[in-house]
């Protein structure tokens, strides 16, 4: 452990002076770094300054913390705190910022992106290349390079030329004439008065590059005001015809700011509308409603087997119109409704030959459940899924369309932009809804350095959308089972607002594992489904609860006020053809509909007890008559297997079908009185007869009446897609308690001290080599003195490490020791042993 009272010189060795919370806090809000557990400290500072890693911690930075390493990029390296804030706020200053730099400080101390003192602050190199203006790469900030980075490649005669134009003393060298320019153009006295004897035209020039970007064109003959500001060393000419505005004078223009803005606060989200509380959850629970019976109204029409898979997966643009037509909803809806039920685990490709996509096993389950909880196994698929609807209709990288159930679907990011999306909903007083405009502003002010930042927008709005499908929202507003869903506590008082940063002064120090204005992360499968209970509780009594009877009318329709339970709506869909849907549900009766039933096994006296049974209306006369009727003729003419026959008793209608001109297509031919033949197979010879008027009956080979019912194909057992995570998962706190110690056993056994030999010293990580002979007698000198060593090994798998031991037994080949680094006692194999070395005195 390094003495706290020497300043770090690395960032390792500011790493190694954080506690245990410390390096929790980073390694949670950058578990890349634990991807896998670095052996030391040293190895886990040099994964910090990895390219990938820096670009992944600043994308998750937000508005300000971003600005405050950009202005640290611009700064000297190290800086004071005092210059960085300066390079914030401006020779005016901005009480706002200053409250809030702290802040942002900790924020990129806590990710590792800072180290140093208040007085020597330094961006780690990888951050500082990324952000540093350069003419590949401008910088977000607008500002140029240097006076000495400008003026790198200019001869020594041209700078003391710009130097005596300046009005200062020539100087014996080039590096003390770009010091003494510096000096001027960093004096904000000096350099007022030099920009008072500038004509008007020559100050217009600087004022379109002050803010950037901050190179300009020039001819090879500049005009009179041109020259003026090229003399002056104003503008620094960097390529034939390019000029650029050196940072020294960008930032005496901009008043010592290294931004225009840098926006302290994130952008509130201000309530659009409010609404009472009842009336939001009344609202979200109807729309919960509707959602569950749009996924039971898929799953029914896909129950006999459904769309087939494409080749390349998904649904094809065909089936997916056919389904949003049998769902009544647009076609974007329909892609939401059938990636839900994919997501939670209800619908999958079957695996057959003849691939189709069908209902699995656990549909069943989840239609014996009740209604709360089904919508709340929904709700957590949707609140969890990195399958992304809305881009279905789209082209994916090499221009293909993205369909429905397809590849390509899946998007880190989107549970973790509708898991923020809600919170901010939460953070609203209840009942109150929130713009979309307002919403999309505060998410942008929290990564505004994404590189899919139009995605997250459009996740955005899709959540709000979907939120709303889905009944999580009402009018806009968080419901109460959708607060519960989320994990959210009541809504935040003012005094709780992130947005309001502590006050503090220039010199007061952070905690570096300080954690400001921490967005809440998604929670743990165990806590989601914890949530999800406690969600389905509060809906539960705000659904609809179902009715056991609908009301029959004269004009052959039955309407039912509301849900139904699930035999009586399983019979009336064979019996009705449903004709329009909403609150209230239309079901008509037909011919063919009727004659479905009966097909399906029933007699026409079961339809009218059944009817009897649940109307609570007497029974329409002209609906007794259409069953009586139906049922008088149905099977009267029995279709079979011949090809396929038809006979009947009634010699007369069999004439009657034969004089038929329809009949011709079917072929039909007298074999007996009371027996046709037909060339067509049976099943459009039913169909056929069906379409002239008659009520045929299939029959089977051993002349009984075919029941013809719907068999309901399922999938084998399918588990639910897994998300797709947007880089490595966010470790646990066990993870992360066995993760530190590691690292701290390893940087313990690195950094030991070693006692000093003949041999050359080892490079940082190499490990010691000693022959098998001298390991051995030195392992057993160390057990008769209770000294400890310091060994390298190298387990069965091959992973090598170093380690701080005292041997306690030497025998058979192997040596029981205790283990600093692991803190017990440990046997190891004397051959894994690379080499040996004493440790120097305490």
């Amino acid at each position: 452990m390094s003495n706290p009272a020497v300043p770090p010189r690395s960032l390792a060795e500011a790493l190694r002076a954080r506690d245990d919370d410390s390096l929790a806090a980073l390694l949670r809000a950058r578990p890349d770094l634990i991807t896998p557990v670095p052996t030391d400290l040293t190895q886990l500072a040099t994964r910090a300054g990895t390219r990938a890693s820096v670009v992944r911690a600043l994308e998750r930075l937000d508005l300000f913390a971003l600005r405050t390493a950009e202005a640290l990029a611009v700064a000297a390296d190290p800086a004071p705190y005092g210059e960085l804030e300066r390079l914030l706020t401006g020779d005016a200053g901005d009480p706002a910022v200053s409250a809030a730099l702290p802040r942002a400080l900790g924020t990129l101390r806590e990710q590792a992106l800072v180290w140093g003192d208040d007085d020597r602050l330094r961006l780690v190199r990888t951050a500082r290349e990324l952000l540093a203006p350069s003419p590949q790469h401008p910088s977000p900030t607008g500002l140029g390079p240097t006076v000495q980075e400008a003026t790198a490649g200019m001869s020594p005669g041209r700078i003391q030329d710009i130097v005596t134009a300046a009005g200062l003393g020539s100087t014996h060298d080039a590096v003390s004439a770009v010091a003494s320019l510096t000096a001027l153009f960093t004096d904000r006295k000096r350099m007022a008065a030099l920009l008072a004897g500038l004509p008007e035209e020559s100050r217009e020039v600087l004022s379109r590059l002050v803010w950037g970007p901050p190179y300009g064109q020039v001819t090879a003959d500049p005009a009179s005001h041109l020259r003026r500001l090229l003399d002056l060393g104003l503008l620094v000419p960097t390529a034939p015809g390019t000029v650029v505005l050196p940072r020294e004078v960008a930032l005496h223009l901009r008043g010592g700011r290294a931004h225009r803005a840098v926006e302290p606060l994130p952008p509130a989200v201000e309530p659009a509308a409010t609404h009472r509380p009842q009336v939001v959850d009344a609202t979200a629970a109807g729309q919960a409603y509707t959602a569950l019976a749009t996924v039971e109204e898929l799953l029914k029409d896909w129950d006999e087997g459904g769309p087939a898979v494409l080749r390349a997966g998904g649904l094809s643009v065909r089936d997916l119109k056919r389904t949003a037509v049998a769902l009544d909803v647009s076609e974007p809806v329909a892609a939401f409704w059938v990636e839900l039920a994919y997501a939670a685990g209800l619908v999958a490709s079957d695996g057959e030959a003849d691939e189709r996509y069908a209902a699995t096993p656990a549909h069943d389950e989840w239609l014996e459940q009740p209604p709360a909880q089904r919508w709340a196994r929904l709700a957590e698929a949707w609140l969890t899924a990195t399958r992304t609807p809305g881009l279905v209709g789209g082209r994916d990288a090499k221009d293909r369309t993205l369909s429905a159930l397809g590849p390509g679907l899946d998007r880190g990011a989107a549970p973790e932009v509708r898991h923020r999306v809600l919170t901010l909903l939460a953070g609203l007083p209840e009942g109150a809804s929130a713009s979309a405009e307002s919403v999309l502003a505060r998410l942008r002010w929290e990564r505004p350095q994404r590189r899919e930042e139009d995605l997250r927008s459009r996740l955005a709005e899709w959540t709000l959308k979907e939120a709303e499908l889905l009944g999580v929202t009402g009018r806009g507003a968080l419901s109460g089972h959708g607060r519960a869903l989320l994990g959210a506590a009541a809504p935040r008082t003012p005094d709780a607002d992130p947005r309001t940063p502590e006050p503090r002064g220039p010199g007061d120090k952070l905690p570096v594992h300080h954690r400001p204005a921490a967005v809440p992360e998604p929670l743990s499968a165990a806590e989601q489904a914890t949530a999800s209970a406690a969600a389905a509780r509060l809906l539960a009594p705000l659904l609809p609860e179902p009715l056991d009877h609908v009301l029959l009318q004269a004009d052959l329709t039955a309407v039912a006020p509301g849900p139904l339970r699930r035999p009586l709506a399983d019979v009336l869909d064979v019996l009705a053809d449903v004709e329009s849907k909403g609150g209230a549900t239309v079901y008509r009766f037909t011919p063919g509909s009727v004659r479905r039933a009966l097909d399906a096994g029933q007699s026409a006296s079961d339809l009218h007890a059944f009817l009897a049974a649940h109307s609570r209306t007497p029974v329409p006369q002209p609906l007794t008559y259409l069953i009586d009727d139906v049922a008088r003729r149905h099977g009267h003419l029995r279709v079979g297997a011949a090809s396929a026959y038809v006979r009947c008793d009634d010699d007369a209608l069999l004439n009657e079908i034969l004089a038929d001109k329809r009949a011709a297509g079917l072929r039909l031919r007298r074999l007996a009185p009371t027996v046709l033949a037909a060339q067509a197979d049976p099943a459009s010879l039913l169909e056929g007869l069906r379409a002239m008027g008659f009520a045929p009956a299939a029959e089977s080979a051993e002349g009984d009446v075919l029941i013809t019912r719907a068999h309901a194909h399922r999938t084998p057992p399918r588990t639910p897609p897994e998300p797709v995570p947007d880089g490595p998962p966010v470790p646990d706190a066990t993870l992360l308690a066995a993760a530190i110690r590691a690292v701290r056993a390893g940087d313990l056994a690195s950094t030991a001290p070693r006692k000093p030999t003949d041999q050359p010293p080892l490079a940082a990580g190499e490990l010691p080599r000693t022959s098998s002979a001298e390991t051995l007698a030195t392992m057993q000198a160390a057990v008769l003195t209770g000294e400890a060593l310091w060994i390298g090994y190298v387990n069965a798998e091959g992973s090598a490490s170093q380690r701080v031991i005292a041997p306690i037994r030497v025998e058979g080949g192997f040596v029981t020791a205790y283990d600093h680094t692991a803190d017990e006692v440990r046997t190891y194999p004397l051959h894994r042993v690379t080499g040996v070395a004493e440790l120097a005195e305490e």
